[in-house]
Order: C-alpha cells, then sequence, then structure tokens
C-alpha cells in the first residue's frame, strides 16, 4: 500500500480528476470560437500568456491521471525529498508528488501559481489529501516567486504552467539541480525552445520524449 492509494487520496483524486474531465476548455462558450492554431500560439507566447491562463482559471488543466501515476513512480524511484512544481492549478499533480513525498520519509515541495483563486483551491485540495503540511505554496508569477529562496539541491522539477516559460523557469532553478535530477515536462510539445535546449548534445541533459504528453529529462552534469 502507499499514500497514493489509500483513502483519504483516493477518492479526492477521483473526483478531481472527474471534475476535470466535465469542465473542460472545449466545454467552455468562451473557447468555443478559438481555433486550435489561435490555441497553439497563445500557449506559446510570451507576452500573452498571463492573459491566456487568466482566462483558464476557472479549469483545472490537470496533469492525466497516468502522467500524475508517473510522477509518483518516478519520485519514489528517484527517493526524492526536494520537488519544485511550476503551475500548481488545483493540485492534481501536487498531491501525487506530494504522495510520494510522504512515502519517502518526507521532503519539501515548492509549488507556484499566479491565479490566487486557483492556490486556494490546491491549498484545500493537499487540506484534504492530508499532505499540505509537505508543501510550500507561492502565488504569483513564477518568474519571480521561483528566482530565489530555493533548497540547495532539488531531486525533481515539474513543468505544468505557462508553456512558453518552460526554459526561462530552468534558468531559474538550474543551478540548485543536483546531478541526477529529473526535469518532467507536461506538453512541452508547446515549447520547441526548451526541447532544442534540453535535447541538445553537450547540453549537460539527456532527454526523450515518454508518451504522448511528456518529455523526460535527467541532469547528467
Amino acid at each position: 500500500m502507499s499514500t497514493l492509494t489509500e483513502i483519504p487520496v483516493v477518492p479526492l483524486l477521483d473526483r478531481l480528476f472527474e471534475e476535470a474531465d466535465a469542465t473542460s476548455p472545449q466545454t467552455s462558450l468562451a473557447f468555443a470560437n478559438v481555433s486550435a492554431e489561435e490555441s497553439a500560439r497563445l500557449m506559446q507566447s510570451r507576452t500573452e500568456y498571463r492573459a491566456f491562463y487568466g482566462a483558464l482559471k476557472d479549469f483545472a488543466l490537470p496533469v492525466s491521471r497516468e502522467t500524475g501515476r508517473l510522477l509518483y513512480m518516478l519520485a519514489r524511484i528517484v527517493g526524492v525529498s526536494s520537488i519544485v512544481e511550476f503551475g500548481t492549478s488545483f493540485g492534481n499533480s501536487t498531491i501525487h508528488l506530494a504522495a510520494a513525498l510522504r512515502d519517502n520519509g518526507g521532503g519539501r515541495l515548492i509549488t507556484s501559481e499566479f491565479e490566487p483563486e486557483k492556490l486556494a483551491r490546491a491549498r484545500d485540495n493537499l487540506i484534504a489529501a492530508g499532505l499540505d503540511d509537505l508543501v510550500e505554496f507561492r502565488e504569483g508569477d513564477a518568474l519571480v516567486t521561483l528566482a530565489t529562496d530555493l533548497p540547495e539541491t532539488i531531486d525533481l522539477l515539474l513543468l505544468d504552467g505557462a508553456k512558453a516559460l518552460y526554459s526561462d523557469i530552468l534558468d531559474r532553478v538550474e543551478v540548485r539541480l543536483r546531478p541526477g535530477a529529473l526535469i518532467v515536462a507536461d506538453n512541452a510539445d508547446h515549447c520547441p525552445a526548451y526541447l532544442e535546449r534540453v535535447r541538445a548534445p553537450q547540453s549537460g541533459y539527456m532527454s526523450i520524449p515518454f508518451g504522448d504528453e511528456v518529455e523526460l529529462t535527467i541532469r547528467l552534469t
């Protein structure tokens, strides 16, 4: 047994994923007339991301159930104790990572979200999961909130916020990533500059696409 497969986490995650499936942006009138091309452009914009994701503040936009379990498994395999997460949303991925910390014996998870309503809901969800004591919630633009006061070493970085900022967030935490640290980037295909960076020879990283949604990267040096 593990924290991830026990009460109260199991029914909580079931409810959160079911709610996310029932209230996706595709069901919203506000996005009914937004083309796939325009949506992709906005996701890759470095100047319009606040407005774009602000319009999505009522939607969870979570990692998939499979990616959530992958996060838990990776964190357990590596034995992480220090995690940074970019993009809290309603806390689905945060719960998976915090559950891994609990089962690893403890640690610290720093998560950043610029929508205060989302962060409040995430905090409530982590309290309901009994995992909030492992999580430090930072409200605001991650370009600022993740620029200071980070752990000396980071074992795992999850990138699941504004896609256009993946490289910028990596800039802020890179010096703290230990050799062997993992980076999981959700929907990284929307950030070609990030993919070019971590896949480049002599970059100090080894990186591969993992399934249809995730880019999995290890820091080599």
